[in-house]
Formats: structure tokens, C-alpha cells, sequence
């Protein structure tokens, strides 16, 4: 298995800053932020599934577009799997006609481009040997985190998360675990508005690594443009025994 990053930012701001978006070896999706912009119209149409952390729109900015873009391309409908209020979101808010076409009912019912399949926290979904797996996670809308397991190694994506004590629960029963891609949004001069909008802090990652009773390479997602070398230098002070690394973009795990 391989999951390569084609997004990891938490805003935009030039050719090397794209939302979140990570593409498991040709076929699955992890969150479809502006990083799935830059797969050429052969990649996107090999995609037959998509796994949504939550709704906000960092998170989902290009599922309108590559639904349009390669839809009558596919023989069978894009599966687009998250939990059901994030589709209820999706389907009142994005795919109503105002905002984008209903592509559930485009060109037929019978026939869609799009369909949801609701998913919910501790589902296995199992696609050959790879196990994906929802993990929990606390956000200010619902949300969850994954557990990409190829069968030798685990990859842990939390997604958008603050303190979330059942997520530790679950990462320590991961015997396998290789890498953890953890998200910390705001410095610390930050920390009430990470508070707030129920992102992490290098000091709330501090606690919260002090449940994880595995080891595994650390990676951090989701750092805001305007603060990166900032949150990354309190990062390092904070938590630099782990061995902290910036997620980068084209970032390539093998599993």
C-alpha cells in the first residue's frame, strides 16, 4: 500500500500549500481538498472511492469538481463514504442544484455519478488486503480520524481533531503502527482560538501524546500558512523527544 500526500495544509497561498488530500495507491481518497487538483484526468478517473474526515471545505473543496470532471468518464458511480450527518451536509449544502448539481441523480437516479455509503466510528471497510478504519475524533462538527492497514503496517490519519481520549484508546490497540499524521492548526499564542474551533496547539499535542502507549513515526498536518515555522519551532519544544516531522506535499508512505 502506498498513500501519497497531495495535501496537507490548512489554508492556501502558493504552488506548495494545498488543503488536505491523500491518495491511496490509485483508487481510494482520503479527503478531497484542492491537493486533488493536481491529478492529471487519468488519475482522477481511477478513483472509485472517497473517505471523508468531516464537511468543512478544505476538506472537500474538489469532490464538486472531480464528481463533474470524470463522471461520465466512470462505468460505476464514485462511492463517498462518511458518517451521515456529514452527508446530510453534503447533500443540503453542496450537491442542491444551488450551490452544485445533485450528482446522485445525474445522469439518472438509477445511474449516478456520486453515491453515499454512511460509515460510522470503528467500521472496517476492507478493499483486497487494506483495511480502512474509522477512528474517532472531536471537532466541532462530527468528524472522524482513519486507520490505513495494509496488513504489515498501520498509517493513522486523525483527520481534524482536539482532545479526543477515545481516539488514544483506539491508536493503542493499532499493533502495527507505523506512522501517525497528527494535525496541530494554531501556535500557541493561538491556543484559545484552537480551543474554540476544536483544533490542537503544539502545548495540547504535548498532552495528548502523553496517552500514546505506541510508537510510531510522527508527522504533523494541518499548520496554518501564516504560522508554520512558528508552530513548528513550539512543536519541537514541546514534544521534540517524538521526533516531530512537517507533512509535505508528493510525501510518499509505503505500507
Amino acid at each position: 500500500m502506498k498513500v501519497r500526500i497531495l495535501g496537507c495544509s490548512g489554508g492556501i497561498g502558493g504552488r506548495h500549500l494545498r488543503t488536505t488530500s491523500l491518495l491511496v495507491d490509485n483508487d481510494i481518497l482520503i479527503d478531497a481538498g484542492t491537493g486533488v487538483g493536481d491529478l492529471s484526468l487519468a488519475e482522477l478517473s481511477q478513483i472509485d472511492h472517497v473517505f471523508l474526515t468531516h464537511s468543512h471545505l478544505d476538506h472537500i473543496a474538489c469532490l464538486p469538481f472531480m464528481v463533474d470532471t470524470v463522471g461520465e468518464m466512470r462505468e460505476k458511480p464514485l462511492t463517498v463514504y462518511a458518517q451521515q450527518a456529514t452527508i446530510e451536509i453534503l447533500r443540503n449544502h453542496v450537491f442542491n442544484w444551488s450551490v452544485w448539481p445533485d450528482f446522485t441523480a445525474i445522469p439518472s437516479a438509477e445511474h449516478p455519478h456520486i453515491r453515499f455509503e454512511t460509515i460510522r466510528v470503528g467500521q472496517e471497510m476492507k478493499f483486497g488486503w487494506r483495511v480502512v478504519t474509522a477512528l474517532p475524533a472531536n471537532h466541532i462538527v462530527p468528524a472522524v480520524g482513519y486507520q490505513l492497514d495494509s496488513g504489515h503496517a498501520s498509517l493513522v490519519f486523525t483527520g481534524d481533531t482536539s482532545i479526543c481520549p477515545e481516539l488514544w484508546l483506539e491508536i493503542n490497540k493499532i499493533t502495527n503502527l507505523r506512522y501517525l499524521i497528527i494535525e496541530t492548526a494554531f501556535s500557541n499564542r493561538e491556543k484559545n482560538l484552537a480551543i474554540m474551533s476544536k483544533h490542537l496547539c503544539p502545548s495540547m499535542l504535548a498532552e495528548e501524546l502523553t496517552h500514546m502507549q505506541r510508537t510510531a513515526e510522527l508527522f504533523i498536518t494541518h499548520l496554518k500558512p501564516g504560522q508554520i515555522e512558528l508552530t513548528m519551532r513550539e512543536i519541537e519544544e514541546c514534544v521534540g523527544e517524538f521526533k516531530p516531522r512537517m507533512l509535505q506535499n508528493n510525501h510518499v508512505f509505503e505500507l
